[in-house]
Formats: structure tokens, sequence, C-alpha cells
């Protein structure tokens, strides 16, 4: 049986538990992207997603990234900057990327 995680929301909502290994995908995906960019609009983000993983990841791309985006704001990894409309990202804190 294939490792799960359960994801974090940081309005304290219920999490979803998915695979371990596609929540790696998207996180390293990411984290990769938004300390190239400094800062991204979440659309821009989940639109190159789309364009770079659809032909490799085994999911529905939009969904986890909306899944993973939330667990990496409430673990504080990223956060929404504010009066940013659409919304944009950048990181919080330094992590480890393993």
């Amino acid at each position: 049986m294939e490792e799960k995680i359960l994801t974090l929301h940081p309005d304290g909502k219920k999490g979803v538990n998915i695979l371990r290994r596609r929540y790696e995908v998207i996180k390293d995906f990411i984290l990769k992207v938004i300390e190239e960019q400094q800062e991204i609009s979440f659309e821009d983000l989940t639109d190159l997603a789309v364009s770079k993983l659809k032909d490799s990841f085994d999911g529905k791309v939009i969904w986890y990234m909306v899944t993973v985006k939330l667990d990496l704001e409430a673990r504080k990894v990223i956060e929404r900057i504010p009066k940013t409309s659409p919304h944009k990202l950048r990181m919080k804190i330094k992590h480890d990327n393993k």
C-alpha cells in the first residue's frame, strides 16, 4: 500500500489524505517555481503546472495544486501576498528542500 500524507488547511479545515508521491511532485514544483520567480500569481503557477506536468502526472494537476498550496500555506512554507488580486504567492520561510 502506498504511503499517504494528511494535508493541512490554513483555515483549520479538515485536510485530505493524498498519496505522498503525488504530494511531493506538486510540492517540489510549487517551491521550485516560487524560488525562481520570487512571487507569482496562483493562476500563473497553476497554468505553468498544467503545461509542465499534464503529460507525466497521474492525477488532476489543478486539484493537487490547490490542495498542496493550501497545505504549504498552513505549514508556513509559502504565503499569500496581502492585497494582491489575483492572489500572489511567495516563500514564507527558508525550507529544507528534501
